[in-house]
């Protein structure tokens, strides 16, 4: 680890401090500084030549929503085409509601696709600060309730879909599940949670503890959040921050992951220790020598393999279930 490093940097492994350092290089300025065009222009994901996880069965949606549409792709396991309707995973990328993209989730939904035998929705909802709350969170409502509407035309089984997402997408799978819940309409059969953004109060232990955390600081963080609220947000809103629910029962089971190393770390952990204490079935995760964003980064750390075979079996074991 070089000298100049954060302190926190030291948990890391040595595959993760690699990566760390060349993010290092990449990002000269933190993401608030960079601002949304030029920080989307460095981060955000183009699609790769060979995929690593090749499925014969990947479609370009157009979704309708209130707004318009938006866009979607959807991942069907090879052999799944024929064999009946198939449960699904709605996903949703991450990228602090200002950065991401479909390209971004691409290989984390075919390895899930192929690893479990759902078919995966990943959707493509309105960034912020072009369309700041409640868009995003709009988008994923309506193409969810889109979903279920056709979901027997895209050979899907209405009654066997669930929601999931990193990040800005965890705290927009969490919301819209406690939107279902609010106006009475069927639940996604699970939430799937890689390290969920869920609170607006950054006060938890690890929001210092990592406020130097590669690619997401602290500061980095509270910056997303505002461009995704606005500065003049008042909080206290339970979709914009899930944790602000008064009660959380009655919400889908959950798998909860979290990274060592991330200043949302102890929010997301706390969220699954409330969703557990209220009835919930609850199974949570933390990958040790990681930082925030490991999750869709298939081919470069170990962790991403171990979490995507997690969900995996997860997924399938709820399926039998």
């Amino acid at each position: 680890m070089n000298d100049d490093a954060p302190a926190c940097w030291n948990v890391l492994d040595d595959q993760a401090a690699a990566v760390a350092g060349m993010i290092k290089q990449v990002l000269q300025k933190p993401l608030r500084e960079l601002g949304p065009e030029q920080a989307r222009a460095l981060v955000n994901s183009t699609p790769s030549g060979e995929p690593i996880t090749p499925l014969d069965h990947v479609d370009q949606l157009t979704v309708p929503t209130r707004a318009g549409a938006i866009r979607a792709r959807l991942y069907r396991a090879d052999g799944a085409a024929s064999g009946g309707a198939a449960p699904a995973l709605v996903y949703l990328h991450g990228g602090g509601f200002v950065l991401g993209t479909l390209d971004g989730a691409d290989e984390l939904c075919r390895a899930i696709a192929a690893g479990s035998s759902w078919t995966v929705v990943s959707l493509e909802y309105r960034l912020a600060p072009e369309n700041p709350y409640p868009a995003a969170l709009e988008d994923c409502v309506d193409a969810y309730a889109w979903l279920v509407r056709t979901a027997a035309e895209l050979g899907i089984d209405p009654d066997r879909i669930a929601v999931g997402g990193d990040s800005a997408g965890g705290n927009l799978a969490a919301a819209l599940c406690l939107h279902r819940r609010e106006e009475g309409s069927a639940m996604p059969v699970a939430q799937v949670l890689a390290y969920p953004a869920v609170d607006d109060t950054f006060t938890a232990p690890s929001w210092s503890e990592f406020a130097d955390a590669p690619l997401l600081g602290a500061a980095d963080a509270r910056w997303a959040w505002e461009q995704y609220v606005g500065a003049d947000h008042p909080g206290g809103d339970h979709l914009a921050a899930p944790m602000r629910a008064e009660s959380l029962r009655g919400l889908p089971p959950a798998l909860i992951m979290t990274a060592q190393v991330d200043p949302i770390r102890d929010d997301a952990e706390a969220y699954a220790q409330r969703l557990r204490s209220e009835g919930v079935p609850v199974s949570l995760t933390r990958y040790a020598g990681v930082f925030h964003g490991f999750f869709t980064e298939v081919a470069v750390f170990p962790q991403a393999k171990q979490a995507i075979d997690e969900v995996c079996l997860y997924l399938r074991e709820l399926a039998r279930a």
